[in-house]
């Protein structure tokens, strides 16, 4: 798919910027958790378990690191940018940490199926998603009967919303309904960010054969461009989701 292929190309180009930071994210990654407060909270007693977790669209790797802190056993990463890989996996090295970075596409994770408690994603992944059925139907091929899915990422309507101070208004060149849009912050380059309902969603992750266990809408948004705080994020309208679903484990019975 060409919208794919030149979304790799932004990706590697884009991922430059996790070279040139690479000090301050170290600086970040011994200093604290990058997860927010709903993902700490939905986590925790999954954490406290020690399960070993695949990161869908690994980026940065910070909350891989934080995930191992809070208890995780394992994390194995995946993204489709070499350049981020190569340089969390550096990060995860240097820190002793028990992360593994893979380069591949997604969905079709090139990783074994059934081979994690826990697959976490989130955080502007599902918007480079082209197929949202296949991709919930990979994450269940990884889960081990029993295991949890969890994301926390940008509500779809966060596209709609414009960035001005002053109060909250709708782009007029966006749509809830698109099937997608071309990207015009980061990374840009002429990235295609896929647009999916949050009814979208779950119908995909119910199909799957996954159980909806919890979600939610936030005002706070997980990432602001430039710092900016804008009136759309200024608690009035959904900016982020959680979701968290388990595989069924047949091998119980009711």
């Amino acid at each position: 798919m060409d919208e794919v292929r030149g979304n790799r190309r932004a990706w590697e180009t884009a991922s430059e910027k996790y070279v040139q930071e690479y000090d301050d994210h170290l600086a970040l990654a011994r200093s604290g958790s990058s997860l927010f407060g709903v993902e700490q909270d939905l986590l925790r007693p999954i954490l406290a378990d020690a399960p070993e977790v695949i990161h869908l669209q690994s980026g940065w790797g910070l909350d891989d690191i934080a995930l191992v802190r809070a208890g995780a056993a394992s994390v194995v990463g995946v993204d489709f940018s070499t350049v981020a890989a190569r340089t969390t996996q550096r990060r995860a090295d240097e820190l002793g940490v028990p992360c593994r970075y893979v380069v591949g596409s997604l969905p079709g994770a090139p990783l074994a199926a059934s081979s994690a408690d826990l697959v976490y994603t989130g955080k502007g992944g599902l918007i480079w998603m082209p197929d949202i059925d296949a991709w919930a139907a990979d994450i269940a091929r990884l889960l081990r009967p029993g295991g949890w899915f969890f994301i926390f990422d940008g509500h779809p309507a966060f596209a709609l919303w414009t960035w001005d101070v002053d109060q909250p208004r709708i782009r007029p060149d966006r749509s809830y309904f698109a099937r997608s849009y071309v990207n015009d912050s980061f990374p840009a380059n002429g990235a295609v960010e896929f647009q999916w309902t949050l009814g979208q969603l779950v119908t995909a992750v119910v199909n799957a054969g996954l159980e909806v266990r919890h979600l939610s809408e936030h005002p706070e948004p997980f990432w602001k461009m430039h710092d900016i705080d804008t009136a759309a994020s200024g608690g009035r309208l959904p900016n982020t989701y959680a979701l968290l679903a388990r595989k069924r484990d047949l091998a119980v019975t009711h």
